[in-house]
């Protein structure tokens, strides 16, 4: 029996959230008071992953990474002298899993969501592992994990993978991509391929939309080995997804909650307001 894995990918360099992006990474970028990360790590537990390998890219996001990750003492010393404990608890003992920080390089020329996988693939050995995207952010009123609801699905399906998806209106796609099912498969929709939004879309009053947030077995490695550059030089997730669907079952699951796209400021500040609304909600019923 395998055992269930993560791979956290969070070596993009945040382009779109320069200059603030030139020192901190988008997975340390803060949702109310945790960094997006928390919330991805404690997804990711949720789901039954004990070991999370998160790929930073070199300096200072893997600085930040694992200072979060790992304990510091002159801190925990100078808080408890303060008598905030509490306050200090949450980053003391982050939820029980064994963190692996991985460095994704930068001076070989190669970029792309298939990178990641490849950088952990000797870490990933025989299991099966959850491929998750580090800078954006599942957000359920419930308390739930969509991520633990993927993990159920795809047992309960007994497909060979499966891949998470939300719905929306398919004149607001989101960068990640549409997600076609196969023709035919009833109620438990397999994938037939992830493609780019085109114009035409937009004649369509909804669409499955791509959340880079999957899950897969070990045998889909050499799919990602695989991935030839698109026309902008990405090594694409979605490529290597599609080819593996193609020969494996692959199940298609919407989320229950609110996928936020934290990549932009307009993302993470919307990403922000929900949360905030929800604690007002969970506040209001105490």
């Amino acid at each position: 029996m395998t055992t269930l894995k993560a791979v956290i990918a969070a070596a993009g360099v945040g382009s779109r959230w320069f200059p603030v992006g030139k020192t901190t990474p988008k997975c340390m970028l803060p949702a109310w008071n945790k960094p997006l990360l928390a919330y991805t790590v404690a997804d990711c537990i949720a789901a039954g992953a004990q070991k999370i390998a998160v790929v930073t890219a070199p300096g200072e996001c893997t600085r930040q990474v694992r200072h979060y990750l790992t304990e510091d003492p002159e801190l925990k010393h100078y808080f408890t002298a303060r008598g905030w404990q509490d306050k200090y608890q949450p980053i003391a003992q982050p939820p029980a899993a064994e963190f692996t920080i991985i460095e994704q390089p930068r001076d070989n020329g190669l970029y792309g969501t298939a990178l990641p996988p490849l950088c952990a693939a000797d870490w990933i050995a025989d299991d099966d592992f959850l491929l998750v995207s580090g800078d954006d952010l599942l957000l359920r009123l419930d308390r739930g994990s969509d991520l633990a609801d993927l993990a159920a699905a795809r047992r309960d399906a007994r497909t060979a993978a499966a891949i998470a998806v939300t719905t929306r209106p398919s004149d607001k796609p989101l960068r990640y991509g549409i997600v076609e099912p196969r023709a035919g498969t009833g109620s438990r929709l397999l994938l037939d391929r992830l493609r780019s939004w085109a114009p035409e879309d937009g004649q369509r009053r909804t669409a499955y939309i791509d959340i880079s947030r999957s899950l897969l077995p070990a045998s889909a490695l050499p799919y990602f080995a695989a991935v030839q550059p698109a026309a902008n030089g990405e090594l694409r997730a979605t490529d290597a997804i599609t080819a593996f669907a193609a020969d494996h079952p692959t199940l298609i699951h919407p989320i229950l909650g609110a996928f936020h796209d934290c990549g932009t400021p307009t993302g993470l500040h919307a990403a922000n307001t929900a949360i905030a609304c929800s604690a007002r909600r969970f506040l209001s019923r105490r």
